[in-house]
């Protein structure tokens, strides 16, 4: 009998490949989606016997109810993601991203749900103290942005609960996203450059010095299967970083990893001094913990990407379905 996975925003950029990757592995999978932005990159999964789709929100208690029912484990990627749409609308943002965790979680635990794995950043970092060193699990968080407050405080919230709860919570502390989803998005730093490159346009770069750790979405979602599959001991009431520790990039070194793709590439440099965020990342943990190493590198997305552009299989990448703002 294979285990039943809930995955709350699994029509996402992320989400939607993580469901494809579950089905494939004969995992029984249902999804809770508001569909905020379509659900045409899950709409093939209805061909599949073991997939299901509740259309709902995490704060609403009763889809929430609805959706844990009968399921094993919880991976919680529902939110409103990145800093520009959380700035957009902070009350949205609150209660989508904070309260509907705690609900989704609450609820969870009075279902019997075995894991809950939540999708959190490395956002949570901030500005490093030390520019010369690199934060782990264990370093100090200083989030700059509402999106990363409202991951933080999640994260509290799990980690403070009760050793005993019947569900166990894991904290997987995402990289800055990439690559390619049946969910594209442009506004991402590695995407937007190689398409503004591939497309033939200036591109313009501020602060190119400030580092980021960065990963690939098809990574991020084997890093939650590969939580699914650890044995309890190894992941509960714990954080992991996800990524690689020779993954982390200033954006300099990103433009200069698309120009050995694309030679004539057109970039403008403005000076930008003050980036809240500039945080090199150590990622050995989960590597050591949990046996988990990357399958693609930046230089892999951005070949991927390109191809994908000079082919033309998106026909209008400007369009702001790309975008999640």
């Amino acid at each position: 009998m294979s285990a039943k996975v809930l995955v709350t925003g699994g029509a996402g950029y992320i989400g939607s490949v993580l469901t494809r990757q579950l089905l494939e592995k004969g995992y029984h999978v249902r999804v809770l989606d508001s569909l905020m932005y379509g659900g045409e990159p899950i709409i093939d999964m209805f061909n599949y016997p073991n997939f299901e789709f509740i259309k709902g929100d995490v704060r609403n208690r009763a889809d929430v109810e609805k959706a844990v029912e009968g399921m094993d484990c919880v991976a919680h990627l529902a939110a409103i993601v990145g800093d520009p749409a959380c700035a957009q609308d902070p009350e949205l943002s609150r209660s989508t991203n904070l309260q509907g965790s705690k609900l989704l979680y609450d609820v969870a635990n009075e279902k019997g749900v075995k894991k809950f794995i939540f999708a959190s950043t490395c956002s949570n970092y901030g500005k490093m103290d030390d520019p010369e060193a690199y934060v782990t699990e264990d370093s100090k968080l200083a989030p700059v942005s509402l999106y990363a407050e409202t991951k933080v405080a999640t994260e509290q919230y799990l980690l403070s609960q009760p050793q005993s709860n019947a569900c166990k919570p894991t904290c997987l502390r995402f990289s800055t996203v990439y690559g390619l989803s049946l969910r594209p998005r442009f506004d991402l730093t590695v995407n937007e450059f190689t398409k503004e490159l591939a497309l033939d346009r200036e591109l313009v770069v501020f602060g190119e010095q400030f580092w980021r750790p960065y990963c690939h979405v098809y990574d991020l979602a084997r890093s939650v299967v590969k939580v699914i599959e650890s044995p309890e001991e190894k992941v509960a009431f714990d954080v992991f970083n996800v990524g690689d520790t020779t993954e982390n990039y200033q954006k300099q070194m990103i433009v200069d990893e698309i120009k050995k793709q694309i030679p004539d590439a057109k970039v403008k440099y403005v000076s930008k001094n003050e980036d809240p965020r500039d945080y090199r990342v150590d990622f050995s943990k989960i590597k050591n913990k949990l046996g988990f190493e990357l399958m693609f590198t930046v230089p892999d997305g951005i070949r991927q990407i390109k191809e994908v552009l000079d082919a033309g299989f998106i026909l209008n990448p400007d369009d702001s379905k790309y975008k999640n703002v």
